[in-house]
């Protein structure tokens, strides 16, 4: 099976092999396409009839060539090369365009390293007194592009993750220290910004037109060689592979393969027209180079997330209050769907936008503002994709009849999204830490669990001495994240009949707990 490498592999390059993969995006920029790109036949897909014999460089420089060469054979003749000396031309045309465009990012993180009880005499060796620190520099190097001219660089998360200095070399070999504008690890996205003006700002496409099949370029710097070309084709799109966020992000990838590499990741993968159509991010290999499967961020995406972060310096997501299902065979059947495609709404949070605007399970979703919905995924970007505070046109089918709905989105929370977790387990109200919830029962360095907010008089819970404000951490020794995964661990406890051990947090304390499910 192929190896899926996550964003995180790449994130740090030292000596010859570097980390990261491509990815790169922008916003709020249109330019008009360069008169050269619009002159050109490939660019604009005309029929070339009657094309003009490029002229013959091997004659021209046989005087040179024949230092070394003795053929008598003359260069192949007869061949219609029109269409290809015009992908050529096309190729060359946008990589010029692009390149100022195109930075390399290099970032440098300083860790500090605490010392070592050594053996009397073995100090001398080790090039440090006993017990003295160290300051460690760790370098790493991906790519970047301009997505506005007054400084603001697109790139990927896991490219300046954690660097403590970045500089930013553009194609002109000049360098600038550049700052960290805003992260969203839930994309895998980040913001710089440098202090220049009147930068090349990358004229940003339309990924959602673009199609299976259709030429692509990726530039970035793979292994550190700057301003690298490589041109393929989408090779798919649509592809999810919970590769991002511990597979908890937002994922929508155009596939190409063009060559992407360590690196790449940041970089701009564009159009014929040198359009901006996404961000080289990852990529699927066994060796940790290009095997042909690469995997670029959307502009679709990185759109607003890039206007959010330079706007707000935080990523803002409209939040729905619902929980969705993929129509497919299954769904269908398990249901009684009358709809064939369109996403299936699961359940509905009381209080939350899809409630207020009368959405119900079962309903299921066909389009949104016009837009076709074929996957609860394509729904979840694009919800997330519109500010809290927006209106979004439903289009639903309810038991066969089209409905017309309105909704107004709120503002996608931690805490918000937590009450999908959460639940009534043992006679306890249990919901997914978070910082706030943690705030709220006084606890500063919660890393998981479900805290109780309610406890039911005479449950299970109440019997085994459970307190609201307790954190239940581990049930049957598995690290809890939602109520539903600890339902699922009673209730086959309770079928073998053994008593099922939790570890409780209550305040500093750790407490040992046995529950008779």
């Amino acid at each position: 099976m192929p190896t899926t490498i996550s964003t995180r592999t790449w994130k740090h390059v030292s000596g010859a092999l570097g980390a990261m993969m491509l990815g790169s995006l922008v916003t709020g920029v249109v330019m008009t396409t360069p008169a050269f790109l619009r002159n050109d036949p490939t660019a604009q897909e005309p029929v070339l009839t009657n094309p003009t014999p490029p002229p013959n460089r091997l004659a021209q420089n046989s005087a040179a060539l024949q230092d070394f060469s003795n053929s008598d054979k003359q260069p192949l003749g007869g061949q219609n090369l029109a269409a290809a000396e015009g992908l050529s031309t096309a190729f060359r045309n946008v990589a010029n365009f692009v390149r100022e465009s195109v930075v390399s990012i290099n970032t440098i993180q300083t860790r500090v390293v605490g010392g070592r009880r050594l053996p009397p005499g073995f100090q001398e060796f080790f090039g440090a007194p006993e017990g003295q620190q160290r300051r460690l520099e760790q370098t790493g190097m991906g790519s970047g592009v301009v997505v506005r001219r007054d400084g603001y660089i697109l790139t990927n998360n896991h490219v300046v993750e954690g660097a403590d200095e970045l500089q930013i070399e553009f194609s002109d070999g000049t360098t600038t220290a550049g700052r960290i504008v805003g992260i969203d690890p839930q994309t895998d996205l980040a913001v710089v910004k440098v202090e220049r003006e009147n930068l090349s700002a990358i004229p940003i496409g339309d990924s959602e037109r673009i199609q299976v099949g259709d030429w692509v370029i990726a530039i970035g710097s793979p292994f550190g060689l700057e301003q690298t070309v490589t041109a393929g084709i989408i090779s798919g799109k649509n592809r999810v592979r919970g590769i991002v966020d511990d597979g908890h992000g937002f994922e929508d990838f155009l596939q190409t393969d063009a060559a992407i590499n360590p690196g790449n990741s940041g970089g701009p993968l564009v159009n014929l027209r040198g359009e901006l159509v996404g961000i080289n991010t990852a990529i699927m290999s066994r060796s940790g180079s290009s095997a042909g499967i690469g995997f670029a961020i959307p502009v679709s995406i990185a759109g607003p997330v890039v206007n959010s972060i330079i706007e707000h310096g935080v990523v803002r997501r409209g939040f729905l209050g619902a929980s969705l299902a993929d129509v497919n065979a299954k769904t269908i059947e398990g249901f009684q769907l009358k709809a064939r495609r369109g996403v299936m709404i699961q359940s509905v949070l009381d209080g939350m936008p899809a409630a207020a605007a009368g959405l119900k399970p079962n309903d299921v979703v066909t389009a949104i503002d016009g837009r076709q919905m074929l996957s609860s995924s394509q729904m979840k970007n694009y919800v997330a994709s519109r500010p809290p505070g927006a209106s979004m046109a439903l289009t639903v089918d309810r038991n066969g009849q089209p409905l017309k709905l309105q909704v107004d989105l709120k503002e996608r929370t931690d805490e918000l999204m937590a009450q999908f977790n959460a639940g009534e387990v043992l006679g306890a109200r249990v919901i997914p830490a978070t910082e706030a919830i943690a705030k709220k029962y006084n606890y500063d360095n919660l890393d998981g669990g479900l805290v109780i907010t309610e406890i039911e008089a005479g449950s299970i819970a109440e019997q085994a001495e459970l307190m609201v404000g307790d954190v239940i951490e581990t049930a049957g020794r598995f690290p809890l994240e939602s109520a539903k995964q600890l339902e699922m661990i009673v209730a086959e406890y309770e079928r073998a009949g053994e008593p099922l051990r939790i570890t409780i947090r209550r305040g500093q304390r750790r407490l040992l707990g046995v529950i008779q499910p």
